[in-house]
């Protein structure tokens, strides 16, 4: 327990620090957070003038220098005379992370605690998420008090509340009242810190980012009363005072590896359990300022712990079962990856598939520590594993992989398109080209160059895409006019599809399988571009063309080739009986002779009924039904789900049914038919089926026949 210090006054006129003690490792994290904020330059004035913020630099450095505060959060938590230990590192330990989903309420936490304690690792370093919606509540204080809106004061009400509600459904006595101490303490602290914000309309990234950072600390804390209340020791640990970070010029921060391994042997040799709850998310500059690792921070915390430790393996909790191979939204036939390597996961993070960050996966790379993504609501999902080289598995537990591992794409984009003839030939028009994009802070997704270097085309986020072609206007407007440069186009409402998998390289017909699916979909691509690694394949199209192109592409590369889609006109005594007969055989088909048949709609003289994923053949009779259209019938049947082949099968005998055949046929649907009219009538029509030829099956004989 660290040492406690009586609260510090700011000035009875204004606000003040609540009169009960608090621990000096949450007095604003550190003295040098607090040197750096009274060290500051005022940021303005507040109260109608009467007071600077000076007056509460001043206050603050008269509290540094009370000696009942200690140093930082290093000397609170070290004793300097300590030998230190080296961390165990290696196969011994797992890495968990838990996200705020998996910690959103009391039932929940004690799941997550089930979870590790049947884990047999050696040793467990669990990162912790804060609650569910507890990080936005606290943006959210941070917005009201700059914005001078008192309302953050029950808004700081309502986050105490939610954690004592919990608190109290998961701890007895005695680990409550420590608990609730910590949080009175907490936010005691945030109160003042959050009235000296109001007062000063404007916080800081520092202030911001200590006030954020306290939902991980209330979760880990939890956590850790609830696993010592099942008979398991451990403690928790507040990564700022091990975790460093470097911010770069991106607004990101990148790991200070040494300094962070340096930290942690210190800290592991306080206090050396088998079992470690630390805080995702939070982290410390150099300089003991605490921060954050911004959005999706919690999992690159475990990243960056698991790097530290050599994990076996970094687990990371979600509520989904794994990463699938297209968004399941937008494509029912959607399959769980039960591999991908660091190149894919990557390659499909950047291209917008609920993954994980990029900047997730770089820590455990250079040590080859797997990463694997499961599902705390369904325990018996295996999962995703992310690594190095995918294992392939042999019998039952055989991965089917395709060429293309997963799709992905990026809605809400736009396309520039900068042409002209006196591009070719002339050294850095690309560099000025992107230098510009550069200056107004614009995201480039894809480029594409033609080798004549003729144009140039690239795709930006549709609400940054005006000032892009702005400055480019701008930047080139003498090129513009010497007509050296034609023109700087725009194209609107476009979206990216990305194909990805590392078996694309070297793989022949790869890109020519993809464009002819998308062909066949009758979409047009308006860009394309590949790297020479042959890890993706990216395409630019029309916004309202790229789910069906993702379907399009997805069921070549995923489907069977003995996919059908089958659609039966006229469920009278010869379809009905069909249609038993396929729910009969449906599955040996397609366990004996992998001919997956899907029953995608059913059509007689006044109803239909239609599926996306599949008509229940047990059921179809009780299916809904909506009025007959034969024209959208046939569409749904065979262009709204990219299977490769349709099967229409006419068990009618009317001659208006059979007088569709020619144009179905050249669509390329497969027709199957028991109706006598189909090779009968006048001569041209037959001579017309024959030219055709082989689509065109006729069953004479009844299908109730075996």
């Amino acid at each position: 327990m660290s040492p406690t210090v009586p609260a510090a006054v700011l000035g009875r006129r204004y606000t003040h620090f609540s009169d009960d003690p608090i621990s000096a490792s949450h007095l604003f994290a550190s003295r040098n957070f607090l040197q750096s904020c009274a060290t500051s330059k005022p940021v303005g004035w507040a109260c109608g003038g009467a007071l600077r913020i000076r007056c509460f630099s001043k206050r603050v450095k008269r509290a540094i220098s009370n000696n009942h505060i200690l140093a930082s959060i290093a000397d609170v938590s070290l004793d300097q005379t300590t030998e230190i230990s080296k961390v165990p590192k290696g196969d011994m330990w797992s890495v968990h992370k838990f996200g705020g989903t998996c910690m959103g309420t009391a039932k929940r936490i004690q799941n997550v605690a089930e979870i590790i304690l049947l884990d047999s690792s050696e040793r467990k370093l669990v990162i912790v998420s804060a609650m569910s919606k507890v990080t936005d509540m606290m943006y959210n204080l941070v917005y009201k008090a700059q914005s001078r809106d008192g309302s953050y004061v029950s808004a700081l009400d309502d986050v105490f509340e939610k954690h004592l509600l919990t608190a109290k459904e998961l701890l007895d006595v005695d680990d409550l009242e420590g608990f609730l101490s910590l949080l009175h303490n907490d936010i005691s602290n945030l109160k003042a810190m959050l009235r000296a914000i109001y007062i000063a309309g404007h916080a800081t990234e520092s202030f911001s980012d200590f006030v954020v950072g306290h939902g991980e600390l209330w979760s880990a804390q939890m956590l850790s009363y609830v696993i010592k209340k099942n008979g398991k020791p451990c403690c928790w640990m507040d990564t700022r005072e091990v975790l460093i970070v470097d911010p770069n010029s991106s607004n990101q921060v990148d790991p200070n590896y040494v300094e962070s391994e340096k930290r942690l042997e210190k800290w592991f040799a306080q206090q050396p359990p088998d079992t470690i709850i630390a805080t995702g998310f939070i982290a410390s500059t150099p300089q003991n300022i605490p921060t954050t690792l911004k959005r999706d921070g919690s999992d690159f915390s475990a990243a960056i712990l698991g790097a530290l430790v050599r994990a076996r393996q970094v687990t990371i909790w979600t509520d989904v079962d794994g990463v699938f191979s297209a968004d399941p939204r937008k494509v029912s036939e959607a399959v769980i990856l039960r591999t991908l390597s660091y190149q894919e996961a990557w390659e499909m993070s950047y291209f917008g598939a609920n993954v994980l960050h990029p900047r997730t996966i770089i820590p455990v790379m250079k040590y080859n520590i797997p990463i694997v993504i499961r599902n705390i609501f369904n325990l018996s999902a295996p999962g995703t594993m992310i690594c190095q080289q995918p294992q392939k598995e042999n019998g039952e537990g055989m991965i089917l992989e395709s060429v293309v591992k997963a799709f992905a794409t990026i809605d809400n984009l736009a396309l520039v398109n900068v042409e002209g003839t006196g591009m070719a030939g002339v050294p850095g028009t690309a560099s000025a080209i992107f230098g510009a994009v550069k200056d107004v802070g614009a995201n480039v997704i894809m480029i594409s160059q033609a080798s004549s270097e003729h144009s140039i085309c690239f795709a930006v986020p549709e609400k940054e895409v005006k000032a892009v072609a702005d400055v480019l206007q701008s930047k080139f407007r003498q090129a513009l006019d010497a007509g050296r440069l034609s023109q700087v186009e725009v194209i609107h409402n476009c979206s990216i599809l990305a194909a990805v998998g590392q078996k694309m390289a070297s793989t022949p017909g790869v890109s020519a399988t993809l464009f002819d699916a998308i062909a066949k979909a009758n979409i047009n691509v308006r860009a394309i571009a590949q790297g020479c690694s042959e890890y993706n394949i990216t395409i630019v199209l029309k916004q309202d063309d790229c789910v069906r192109a993702l379907r399009a592409a997805h069921s070549r590369f995923y489907l069977s080739k003995t996919t059908l889609a089958v659609g039966v006109i006229g469920p009278g005594l010869i379809g009905s009986t069909l249609l038993d007969q396929l729910r009969d055989q449906a599955a040996v088909l397609k366990e004996s002779f992998n001919i997956d048949l899907r029953v995608m709609g059913i059509s007689g003289s006044k109803n239909m009924m239609l599926s996306y994923s599949g008509i229940d053949l047990t059921k179809w009779r009780e299916h809904q039904k909506e009025k007959a259209d034969l024209e959208k019938f046939v569409r749904h049947v065979h262009e709204n789900h990219f299977f490769p082949n349709t099967v229409l099968v006419d068990c009618t005998a009317d001659s208006y049914i059979a007088n569709h055949y020619c144009d179905w046929l050249r669509k390329g649907i497969h027709v199957i038919t028991p109706n006598k009219k189909a090779n009968s009538g006048p001569l041209d029509r037959v001579a017309l089926y024959r030219w055709e030829h082989t689509r065109l099956i006729n069953i004479a004989a009844s299908l109730s026949r075996n």
